[in-house]
């Protein structure tokens, strides 16, 4: 799964790599995202529309009350199957923008938070769906979730999934409002490569999602590199 994650990048840096026009918005260095926070993602169009969504997806229809907890992560082997999945997947696609993610390793030594990124450091999509939920008062709560997938080879030992980051050069046929072949767009839902990929040990501090700060990203003392 994918329960935290990072986005440190400020806006314009973030407007140039992902094609988009970053006026009126502003991204503070966030170093520990959790569910039902704001994050930032990027929907298509001419030119791609880049908003703030509520983390956890709601999927009730309009003037009802969001039924069970919001949705914080996909399985991309369910995605074509679901109903609600689908069609999202057909109509209702975005990129949830990250710099890394966090993820807890089991061993004798009780939970070690492992943050993951890629080899380069540089920011990226993950595959994300969104939907828009209306209130009986009217009020619209735009929310998306992360596709996740099998891990791959890096991240494995830490576990068993990991969300799909896209490829930059598949990120535009995600955004492409014209795409609805379920079968195409489930294919790019795999593992990234996990030798362009890295991760290291990080403090205890971000179990609490209370912690927001520079220190969560910092290597733990002695901490292991994979």
């Amino acid at each position: 799964m994918c329960g935290r994650f990072s986005l440190i990048m400020e806006i314009e840096g973030l407007a140039l790599r992902f094609e988009f026009e970053p006026y009126g918005l502003a991204q503070p260095p966030r170093y520990n995202v959790a569910p039902t926070q704001p994050v930032l993602a990027v929907r298509g169009g001419e030119p791609r529309q880049a908003l703030y969504m509520r983390w956890g997806l709601l999927m009730s229809g309009a003037g009802q009350a969001p039924s069970g907890r919001p949705i914080i992560n996909a399985r991309a082997e369910t995605v074509v199957e679901r109903p609600g999945f689908r069609s999202a997947l057909a109509r209702r696609r975005c990129l949830v923008l990250a710099d890394g993610f966090y993820e807890w390793q089991h061993d004798g030594a009780g939970r070690r938070p492992m943050r993951i990124t890629l080899a380069s450091r540089a920011p990226f999509a993950f595959a994300g769906l969104w939907n828009a939920w209306r209130s009986p008062q009217g009020d619209v709560v735009e929310s998306c979730t992360i596709i996740t997938t099998e891990a791959n080879e890096l991240v494995r030992p830490i576990h068993d999934r990991m969300p799909v980051i896209l490829p930059e050069e598949l990120e535009t046929l995600w955004l492409d409002e014209e795409m609805q072949d379920a079968a195409a767009l489930a294919s790019v839902l795999a593992p990234y490569p996990s030798e362009r990929m890295a991760a290291y040990e990080v403090s205890t501090l971000v179990n609490s999602a209370f912690n927001d700060g520079p220190e969560l990203i910092a290597p733990a003392e002695q901490g292991r590199l994979l």
